[in-house]
């Protein structure tokens, strides 16, 4: 499956539990919606993904990509610590710029 570019490092930080080069896939004002809170910049999302990394221990296996202009969906299996690992998640990307502007999971 052909990931976009800024996708493929977003989840080889992931695989690194590397929360700066995971935030830095981000455009500078960039929004993340995840479990009915809103990160906003890179800096929270960076402490949003540390969080996670330590709570959670995710890791993403990718298993369909679909694109439409600048909106990206992913369809990926996601395990970790956490109750119900593992799941099925998608996630909406909107893409500017080869940056991450917003992702909603």
């Amino acid at each position: 499956m052909k990931l976009p570019k800024v996708i493929a490092d977003l989840i080889a930080a992931q695989d690194k539990y590397d929360s700066k080069a995971f935030a830095e896939t981000f455009a500078d004002e960039a929004l993340v919606r995840d479990e009915g809170k809103t990160y906003r910049g890179k800096n929270e999302i960076r402490q949003w993904n540390e969080m996670t990394n330590a709570k959670y221990k995710t890791k993403y296996e990718p298993l369909d990509i679909k694109s439409e202009g600048d909106k990206v969906t992913l369809t990926a299996r996601i395990s970790g610590t956490f109750d119900g690992s593992p799941a099925i998640i998608t996630y909406h990307f909107e893409i500017k710029d080869n940056k991450i502007s917003s992702l909603q999971i």
